[in-house]
């Protein structure tokens, strides 16, 4: 019976830490994201990273991306389009999850 034990806990740690790790690569993202966005609203230095915080802010409203998407579309306006936002998102959650792997 220990051995099933110790199986179960080993699923409960591996599902912890890649829920823990997919959250920090998520939030880094968004990080990412703020900067790409405030690049494109003429944003440098402190005022830059300032809006990527807001942008990491808002992926607490609500579950999933739609929050982050909402925040950055409503910011840049015309300035970029749906397709050139959310696969920004895609790609620099790519970039996020190999950063992180890269930092192990």
């Amino acid at each position: 019976m220990a051995s099933f034990d110790d199986r179960e806990n080993a699923f409960e740690n591996k599902f912890a830490h890649d829920a823990e790790m997919q959250f920090k690569a998520e939030a880094r993202r968004n990080k990412l994201l703020g900067l790409w966005a405030a690049d494109l609203l003429g944003k440098s230095g402190d005022d830059a990273d300032a809006y990527a915080k807001e942008v990491i802010k808002a992926d607490f409203e609500e579950a999933g991306d739609e929050d982050v998407y909402r925040k950055v579309s409503g910011d840049l306006g015309g300035k970029a389009d749906e397709a050139t936002i959310r696969a920004k998102m895609v790609e620099l959650l790519a970039e996020a999850k190999s950063q992180l792997m890269n930092e192990l």
